[in-house]
């Protein structure tokens, strides 16, 4: 059996269903950019840096929010960007990430 319906009828079908998938899609992506606002990582900031690690460091990394990553084993700070913050590996002035021990092979 085959519905009929009048032009006002589907142009008003049509208006339900893209007012249902609106309702759906917003709050969807209200979620995924919520998420890439979380910090990813592990572990509090270290309240006394060691200051071998200290002198190490390049310049221009925030040592006062700086964690070890537990997969890692090496430093990561919290980096506040224009658009987001997120942890990068804390470096020493050659560029190499400073670590509490040596990578895995």
């Amino acid at each position: 059996m085959t519905a009929h319906l009048s032009m006002g009828q589907q142009s008003e079908t049509l208006l339900v269903d893209a007012t249902m998938k609106t309702q759906i899609i917003w709050p969807m992506a209200a979620l995924l950019t919520l998420g890439a606002c979380v910090e990813s990582g592990t572990g509090t900031p270290i309240r006394n840096l060691p200051e071998e690690v200290v002198a190490m460091a390049a310049p221009n990394q925030d040592l006062s929010s700086v964690r070890i990553k537990e997969e890692d084993g090496c430093y990561w700070y919290r980096h506040s960007g224009p658009v987001e913050t997120t942890l990068l590996p804390l470096r020493n002035k050659a560029g190499s990430p400073i670590c509490t021990k040596p990578p895995s092979e």
